[in-house]
């Protein structure tokens, strides 16, 4: 219908010059507005988490992998998942740990974004602690049997999250117990920001935290910062900073698809200084 507007408008004003009678003309509709269009930057990131069997199965691909490497890991006291920087010597006699982190790595938490989509605006970080409490992210595709495989080995998962100790603890807690993701009784295996035990906002001090008793076999995330620390720099920056652990994805990392969000996108802003934010994406777009 809207390639023929103008060949009707026309004809509008035909007839109305005609009949001597002057019509006001609507001025055609604002096809660059979200109201328009019905377009959202995470429309079909959200749609694609949701409803492709092509996610499902990179994530279960990606927790098939996750068990494949921590059998290797287990048969071989040399292997250290933690950033170099991070690995203390006499590791090798520790009891084996895996640390991960929950949301998008874990559980899925994409109605939340759909949300975000139907009413519009930015990130909230009330209305996102709302729905932490609703306790209500489902497991991602083969989270839940890798989980529970991986405690029936003995070792220990430590969840280690950014989501707010303060505010969204015990719902987080109950959220991955109900899943059935293997978690203690006082759930001393849940790391959450602000942890009183490790407090840094980052996580490479709830990592060491960990790794004072563990050998930390495994490390799984759906963002950088769940496997390196001082990832919130440019793309530049970002790129140098995994370098020299190219062979450690899929053998000791293991990165579940995360298109949503994550700190990829503010790296791309922070060449932007002042441009708005879709424009700067799309300068950074590659045509060649």
């Amino acid at each position: 219908m809207t390639v023929f507007r103008p060949v009707l408008l026309s004809f509008a004003l035909l007839l109305s010059a005609c009949a001597g009678t002057p019509t006001a003309v609507p001025p055609p509709p604002d096809l660059s507005s979200t109201a328009a269009t019905g377009a959202h930057d995470n429309l079909n990131a959200t749609l694609w988490m949701q409803t492709a069997a092509e996610y499902q199965a990179a994530a279960l691909g990606g927790f098939a992998q996750a068990k494949a490497r921590l059998d290797i890991a287990l048969a071989d006291a040399s292997i250290n998942a933690l950033p170099l920087p991070e690995q203390t010597q006499g590791f090798e006699s520790l009891p084996p740990a895996i640390i991960t982190d929950a949301d998008e790595t874990l559980i899925d938490n994409s109605p939340f974004q759909a949300r975000r989509i139907r009413d519009g605006g930015d990130f909230d970080p009330a209305t996102w602690a709302a729905w932490s409490n609703e306790r209500k992210a489902r497991g991602i595709p083969g989270a839940v049997a890798f989980a529970q495989y991986a405690a029936s080995r003995g070792v220990t998962i430590y969840y280690v999250t950014n989501r707010d100790h303060a505010s969204e603890y015990q719902a987080t807690a109950d959220n991955l117990r109900a899943l059935g993701f293997p978690l203690a009784d006082d759930n001393r295996n849940l790391l959450l920001r602000g942890d009183p035990r490790a407090p840094g906002k980052e996580k490479g001090e709830r990592r060491r935290f960990v790794a004072k008793d563990h050998r930390v076999v495994l490390l799984l995330g759906d963002n950088l910062g769940d496997f390196l620390d001082g990832v919130g720099s440019d793309v530049a920056a970002r790129e140098n900073l995994i370098a020299p652990y190219a062979d450690w994805w899929g053998s000791r990392w293991i990165m579940l698809p995360n298109p949503s969000y994550g700190s990829w996108e503010s790296a791309i802003l922070k060449a932007c200084a002042e441009q708005p934010s879709t424009a700067c994406k799309r300068e950074a777009l590659r045509y060649d």
